[in-house]
């Protein structure tokens, strides 16, 4: 299948890092939001994002910012997704939320259009079930920051077809990224255990163990980890922390799921992490 139009829908962290990405390597990206407020955030989040790339790229050229966002349409208008070959999805890990935004854009689509779902614990399948193509949907589960991370979960669903899952991987070698392609289960490999990770060391700070740095300082510096579980939360989003574990327990009715609660009382305080400006630590 030949990929030329790429829709993402979300313009949050993950959504503006994906189009990035998909710019980056001379895809056409449509990259729809609710309002002009978030699509300009996002548009400049881009430009920061590649300020800081060349930064971290030791002697090689700033990329250019022009030719990046010329690569990409902001849109509020979900018809536009209509021009696309494949979609990712990149909204909250709601699923009422998701389930109305698959059944719109699967009346807007064309019906070869692939759906990707890069969610961190929903069922694949289930998200397939709100459409009447789930052969063609997939799981794509890129790691954040998405330019950074070469990584990607490819997730294949109950009815996820074997021409799905190579149009999938071929649009991520053009990406420059790799995959693994796991059967579904909600959480996959990654967030079935950094959730669990995360929640026991929110559980630390909890119950007055140790502090957020000596928790971060011990996992960083014992097992060579770049970053600590809680700065690790802090870059995700402590409210996405809590909907995924939510999920997860509310999937596999085990109560090691069950979200710490100083985790729900920072998310009912506003402290999201780095995109509030406050978390664990201050931004």
């Amino acid at each position: 299948m030949e990929i030329g139009t790429v829709g993402i829908v979300g313009a949050g962290v993950m959504g503006v890092g994906v189009a990035q990405c998909l710019a980056q390597s001379e895809c056409m990206a449509l990259l729809v939001d609710l309002n002009d407020e978030l699509l300009e955030r996002a548009r400049r989040q881009i430009i920061e994002n590649l300020r800081l790339q060349a930064l971290f790229k030791k002697g090689g050229a700033a990329p250019n910012a022009k030719s990046v966002l010329d690569q990409i349409t902001f849109s509020t208008d979900c018809r536009i997704l209509e021009k696309a070959d494949f979609l990712i999805e990149n909204v909250t890990e709601k699923w009422e939320i998701k389930r109305r935004l698959y059944q719109e854009i699967d009346s807007v689509c064309h019906g070869r259009t692939i759906f990707a779902a890069n969610t961190s614990s929903i069922s694949i399948t289930r998200i397939a079930s709100a459409t009447k193509r789930p052969a063609k949907v997939i799981g794509m589960h890129f790691m954040n920051p998405a330019p950074m991370k070469r990584m990607v979960e490819v997730i294949r669903g109950y009815h996820t077809s074997d021409e799905t899952i190579d149009a999938a991987r071929n649009l991520l070698t053009r990406m420059g990224k790799e995959c693994i392609v796991i059967n579904d289960s909600p959480g996959f490999i990654s967030n079935r255990v950094l959730m669990l990770t995360i929640n026991e060391a929110i559980f630390l700070v909890h119950e007055r163990v140790a502090s957020p740095a000596e928790v971060d300082k011990m996992i960083k510096e014992c097992f060579g980890h770049k970053m600590g579980p809680l700065e690790t939360a802090d870059l995700i989003g402590l409210d996405t922390i809590l909907l995924s574990l939510e999920a997860l327990y509310e999937s596999f009715s085990d109560s090691k799921y069950r979200p710490c609660p100083l985790l729900r009382k920072m998310v009912d305080a506003g402290f999201y992490g780095r995109k509030s400006g406050a978390g664990f630590y201050p931004y």
